[in-house]
Formats: C-alpha cells, structure tokens, sequence
C-alpha cells in the first residue's frame, strides 16, 4: 500500500559529495517526519539526520555542517546531501518515515524503512 524507495549513493573519494533521494509511495494522506539512518559494519543503527513536516532538522553531531537533509513535501521524497565525505562514513543508509495513509475509508499510521543503499567512501 505505502512504501518507500531509496535511490543513490555509492563511492566517493573523501572529500567527496553524494546525495541520497527517498520517494515514499502508494495511497498516501500525509508524511509526517522523513529521516536517514545509517548502519556500519559491525555496529548499532544511528539516526543521521530527521526533517519534521514544517522542516525542522536535526542532525547527529558526526555530520554537523557536512550533511544537509531536504524534503520536498508535495513529492513526499527527503533528500541527503553529503559533502565532504570521511571514510567514517561509510555504511549502509536507511530512509525512515512516518507515514499516514488511506486504506479504503480507513485512515492508518505506519513508519517504513527504506531498502537500504550503500555508501563507501575511500581512497
């Protein structure tokens, strides 16, 4: 019914840029917060960066002043650019999102993850 796709990513250099994309989809009524997760190997999944639905940000101390998270609303799709790519930041990216959606005449609430995309950055 709902689903969300994730699309770019890949290599850079450090020093680099890439920029991540995730369209949420289906019979949607609204997205409130959009976010990015990410997951080295070997450990914990962290919060990389949340927009709330007026466009409130945060971001994890790590990417601060490197990564910029963008929505656009009417698309239901967040964006991640990264600059300045560090080794450190490689990791496997996850899209977040709390999503209300018709189903039938039913309004529901559900929050997806995205498949995942690869980010590695090295030299």
């Amino acid at each position: 019914q709902v689903q969300l796709v994730e699309s770019g990513g890949g290599e850079a250099q450090p020093g680099g840029s890439l920029r991540l994309s995730c369209a949420a989809s289906g019979s949607i009524f609204s997205v409130d917060a959009m976010a990015w997760y990410r997951q080295a190997p070997g450990k914990q999944r962290e919060l990389v960066a949340r927009s709330g639905y007026r466009g409130r940000t945060e971001y994890a101390d790590s990417v601060k002043g490197r990564f910029t998270i963008s929505r656009h609303n009417t698309q239901n799709t967040v964006y991640l650019q990264m600059n300045n790519l560090k080794p450190e930041d490689t990791a496997v990216y996850y899209c977040n999102a709390s999503i209300y959606y018709t189903d039938g005449d039913r309004y529901k609430y559900v929050e997806l993850w995205g498949q995942g995309t690869p980010v590695t950055v090295s030299s």
